[in-house]
């Protein structure tokens, strides 16, 4: 079973940047899309963003879409969750997520790392 470990949170004001990234273990990373989700305090946890195994397809909650980007590195075991025009309202607990096969929906999530708290001022 691949383990997940979240990095990159922290306070940042509201129309700033962040870079999460989420590291994995085990020599099967590349072949399994991954995902980021968020909950905030007192909502149900939702999808952010997903990626294919190989970076070929990534899609995004309207939410953020056209100011967060997916990415990844399988040579690092790595995905990425670039963060811009970050808002209040995109302050959570941010987790990583993998479907364990090499396509991804939203629905297809199911191990999950421990989380990293993005939190936007006003």
């Amino acid at each position: 079973q691949v383990q997940l470990v979240e990095s990159g949170g922290g306070l940042v004001q509201a129309g700033g940047s962040l870079r999460l990234s989420c590291a994995a273990s085990g020599r099967t990373f590349s072949r399994y899309a991954m995902g980021w989700f968020r909950q905030a305090p007192g909502k149900e946890r939702e999808f952010v963003a997903g990626i294919s195994s190989g970076g070929g397809r990534k899609g995004y909650a309207d939410s953020v879409k056209g100011r967060f980007t997916i990415s990844r590195d399988n040579d690092k075991n790595t995905v990425y969750l670039q963060m811009n025009s970050l808002k209040p309202e995109d302050t959570a607990v941010y987790y990583c997520a993998t479907t364990g096969a090499p396509d991804w929906g939203p629905a297809e999530f199911g191990s999950w790392g421990q989380g990293t708290q993005v939190t936007v001022s006003s």
